[in-house]
């Protein structure tokens, strides 16, 4: 399979692939965070996927992932920090945080890049009760959802707006610095989440 050289025909392979890019998508949301969301919410504005679907699959994949961190942090979490020392700073430092503002950092953890693996993690390994849990990581992976996949829905309705040809070089280029702006905010957002 060859690798798309356009914007439009990565799109239209998008297209042709739905479901399979919703199992990518529910996967990547379980895991990751943000930059794939964005692109999938331009691919949303472009056709090539149902913006409700989309919405839906990435709330259902990030409340999953952080759910299964947290059981992973419940239950076996002391044990995997002596096995894997490194892990330590990223979750004492989101240990911390949850321990001070839990409600604050469950909703905006997805946000800042490197903090969302360790973050469901420490909630695991915190007094937090499952059910409180469990309440504020549904909204919140609702909100990251909808943040997320309408941020990029919206870039590409100010991108149409600004040129004729989606395909073009320029269409290009403003996706990629868009999303490397986005992964800019993200990394400053985990430096002032990791100074408090």
């Amino acid at each position: 399979m060859f690798f798309p050289s356009d914007l439009s025909s990565f799109l239209d392979i998008v297209r042709q692939n739905g479901d399979a890019a919703y199992s990518f998508m529910f996967a990547y949301a379980t895991s990751h965070s943000l930059l794939l969301g964005l692109f999938a919410g331009y691919a949303a504005h472009s056709g090539a996927l149902k913006l409700g679907t989309l919405i839906a699959v990435c709330w259902i994949g990030s409340f999953t992932g952080d759910a299964v961190r947290f059981w992973v942090g419940r239950r076996y979490g002391a044990k995997l920090l002596k096995r894997f020392p490194t892990l330590q700073r990223g979750v004492q430092t989101a240990a911390r945080l949850a321990d001070k503002h839990y409600l604050w950092m469950i909703m905006i953890h997805r946000f800042p890049h490197g903090i969302r693996g360790m973050a469901g993690f420490a909630y695991g390994m915190s007094r937090l009760p499952w059910s409180t849990f469990l309440l504020l990581n549904f909204v919140a992976a609702g909100f990251w959802s909808v943040a997320v996949v309408m941020a990029g829905y919206a870039f590409g309705t100010v991108s149409e707006k600004m040129m004729n040809d989606a395909s073009s070089t320029l269409g290009v280029v403003m996706l990629v610095g868009f999303l490397g702006l986005s992964w800019f905010l993200s990394k400053k957002l985990e430096q002032i989440a990791e100074k408090s």
